[in-house]
C-alpha cells in the first residue's frame, strides 16, 4: 500500500485526548476547574509505609484516566493536595508512585476533606470529612458484597446441568439485581442531592414497561427498543461536566450508537447533532464529544458515515466553535473535509478529463455504462501489485459481461517516464480497461488556479482507492473489498429487475 501523505490519521486523537495521562509533580494538567473565588480544594493525605515520594490524584476523563495533581509525602508518609480553583466533581483516585491506583473517592463540592490509606491494606483506605464520600464508602462497601454474588450467580448459571437448576439460579440472579436496584433507589429517594445520587441516575438504563397489545390481540414486540430509545437520556444532562469524571458515561454512550441509532448517516447525524447542542454550555464536555464523534466518523467503520464528519466540519469546525485547536490541528481537519466533501455517497463524482497512454483525452462521464468502476493506482505500489489482478480476474470472469467499465487512474505516471507503466498493463494482460493520468500540464493548471485535483476531490491519500459509479456517475460505494463492490452491484440490479 503506498501512502501519499505523511501527517496520518491517526494524528487526530492527539487532538481530542485533551490531557495526558502521565505527569511530572506539580506541572500535570489539570481538567477543567470551576470559578476561583470558591476557595479551591485542600484534601490531606496520608499513605503507609510510603515515604519521600510523590503521589497523585487522578480522575476519569471520558475514556482516559488523568493525573491531575501531586503531592510530596514526607517522613511521616503525610502530604497535601491543594489548588486554588476547585476541580470538576466526580470520581477521582489516589495514585501511587507507581501510577497504580490505590482507592477510588468522589470530589465533591467543598473539596476538604482527608484521605488515608495503606498501600499493604487498600481494602482499609478512607476519608473523613465529606458527607458524599460517606455515602460512597456505603456504597462501594456493599457492592464489594453484592457484586461477587452476582457474578458467581452468573458462571453458575451458564454451567447449570438441569432445567430445575436454571430457573432456581435465574430466580436468585433476579432477586440479588432486584436488591441491587432498590439499594440504588433507596439512595436516590434518601439523599437526593448528594452527588452520588447523580452519578446513579446518570448510570441507570430504562426498564422497560410490559408490552402492550396490538388491535390485533399480538404484544406489540417492538415497544421495547422504542421505549428504551425514548428515554435513554432521562436522567442525563449533557451540558453537565461531572459526567466526564465517571468510567460509565462513554460506554452508556457507546451502547445507545450501537443498539439504538440506525446506521444510516442521516439518522446518526440527527442524534449527534442533539448531543452536541444539548452540551453546548458545558465546555468540558462539548469539546470531548466533538472529538469524540470526530474521531469515530472521520475514518467510519460503515461506509457513507463519512457523511457525519462532514456535517460536523459544515456546523462546528468551520463555523469556529473549535478555538482550542492548533493551526496543524485545524488545517488537518479542514483538508480531510475538503477531501470528502467531493465524493459523498449519492453524489455525482467529480469529472475527471485524463488521458491514456496514447495521450489521448478520456473523460470519466465519457463512459457509458450501467457501473464504472474507478481504481486510483501505481504500477510501483506493492498492495496495487496484489489487488491489480483480482480487479482484472472478477473483470474477466463478471464484470465484463454486464457492462462494467474500468476507469483506471495512474496516480504517479508522468509522460516521461510511460514504459514502466505500459509494461505492467501489458504483463499484466489488462485488456478492457480504460488507463489514464494526469499530463503536467493539467496538475500546474489545476495548481496555478488553485483547483482541486483529483487526489483532493476523490480523497486519493493511499492507493489503492476505488469507487462504484452508477450509469449517471453517482457514486454507490467507496473504499470496501471487491467481494464488497460485487455485492453492490449485484444488489442493484437485483432492485433493477424487481421494479
Amino acid at each position: 500500500m503506498r501512502r501519499i501523505i505523511t501527517l496520518s490519521l491517526a494524528s487526530t486523537l492527539s487532538i481530542f485526548s485533551a490531557f495526558s495521562q502521565s505527569a511530572k509533580p506539580k506541572t500535570t494538567t489539570k481538567p477543567a476547574t470551576t470559578n476561583s473565588a470558591n476557595g479551591g480544594y485542600n484534601l490531606p493525605v496520608t499513605v503507609a509505609p510510603l515515604k519521600n515520594c510523590w503521589v497523585y490524584i487522578g480522575c476519569y476523563y471520558g475514556k482516559f484516566k488523568n493525573l491531575v495533581d501531586s503531592a510530596w509525602l514526607d517522613n511521616n508518609s503525610t502530604g497535601v493536595f491543594k489548588g486554588k480553583a476547585k476541580l470538576t466533581e466526580g470520581i477521582y483516585f489516589l495514585v501511587s508512585p507507581k501510577h497504580s491506583i490505590l482507592t477510588e473517592f468522589l470530589m465533591d463540592k467543598p473539596q476538604r476533606f482527608s484521605i488515608k490509606a495503606d498501600t499493604l491494606h487498600l481494602e482499609t483506605a478512607s476519608i473523613t470529612g465529606s458527607a458524599d464520600n460517606d455515602l460512597f464508602q456505603q456504597y462501594t462497601k456493599y457492592l464489594s458484597t453484592k457484586g461477587p454474588q452476582l457474578n458467581a450467580l452468573q458462571s453458575q448459571y451458564k454451567e447449570a446441568k438441569t432445567t430445575a437448576d436454571s430457573t432456581r439460579i435465574r430466580d436468585e440472579i433476579i432477586a440479588g439485581n432486584k436488591e441491587l436496584t432498590d439499594y440504588r433507589e433507596n439512595v436516590i429517594k434518601q439523599h437526593p442531592e448528594s452527588l452520588l445520587t447523580f452519578l446513579l441516575q446518570a448510570m441507570k438504563r430504562p426498564e422497560v414497561p410490559a408490552m402492550p397489545k396490538l388491535p390485533n390481540g399480538k404484544l406489540d414486540s417492538t415497544y421495547p427498543y422504542r421505549f428504551v430509545k425514548e428515554h435513554y437520556w432521562d436522567d442525563v444532562s449533557f451540558e453537565d461536566d461531572r459526567l466526564l469524571r465517571t468510567p460509565f458515561f462513554e460506554p452508556k454512550v457507546d451502547e445507545y450508537f450501537k443498539y439504538y441509532v440506525s446506521p444510516e448517516p442521516d439518522s446518526v447525524i440527527q442524534e449527534v447533532n442533539y448531543i452536541l447542542l444539548s452540551a453546548r454550555t458545558g465546555k468540558d464536555m462539548f469539546k470531548y464529544m466533538l472529538g469524540k464523534f470526530t474521531d469515530k466518523y472521520i475514518n467510519p467503520e460503515i461506509m457513507g458515515q463519512d457523511k457525519v464528519f462532514v456535517f460536523l466540519f459544515n456546523n462546528y469546525f468551520s463555523k469556529g466553535d473549535t478555538t482550542w485547536l492548533s493551526a496543524k490541528q485545524k488545517e488537518f481537519i479542514f483538508n480531510r473535509a475538503y477531501s470528502l466533501m467531493a465524493n459523498q455517497i449519492g453524489e455525482a463524482a467529480a469529472p475527471m478529463d485524463l488521458v491514456d497512454t496514447s495521450g489521448k483525452a478520456v473523460p470519466l462521464y465519457g463512459l457509458n455504462a450501467p457501473f464504472t468502476f474507478v481504481l486510483f493506482w501505481d504500477h510501483t505500489c506493492g498492495h496495487c501489485k496484489e489487488e491489480v489482478p483480482r480487479i482484472d480476474s472478477i473483470f474477466e470472469a463478471k464484470w465484463k459481461k454486464m457492462g462494467v467499465k474500468i476507469y483506471a487512474v495512474n496516480v504517479n505516471a508522468d509522460e516521461h517516464i510511460m514504459e514502466p507503466w505500459k509494461k505492467f498493463i501489458i504483463d499484466s494482460k489488462l485488456k478492457g480497461w480504460t488507463h489514464v493520468y494526469e499530463l503536467k500540464k493539467q496538475r500546474d493548471a489545476d495548481n496555478a488556479a488553485g483547483r482541486a485535483n483529483f487526489r483532493q476531490l476523490y480523497d486519493v491519500f493511499q492507493t489503492p482507492t476505488m469507487y462504484l459509479l452508477d450509469k449517471d456517475k453517482h457514486i454507490i460505494a467507496k473504499k470496501l473489498t471487491l467481494e464488497q463492490f460485487d455485492e453492490v452491484m449485484q444488489a442493484k440490479l437485483k432492485a433493477q429487475a424487481s421494479k
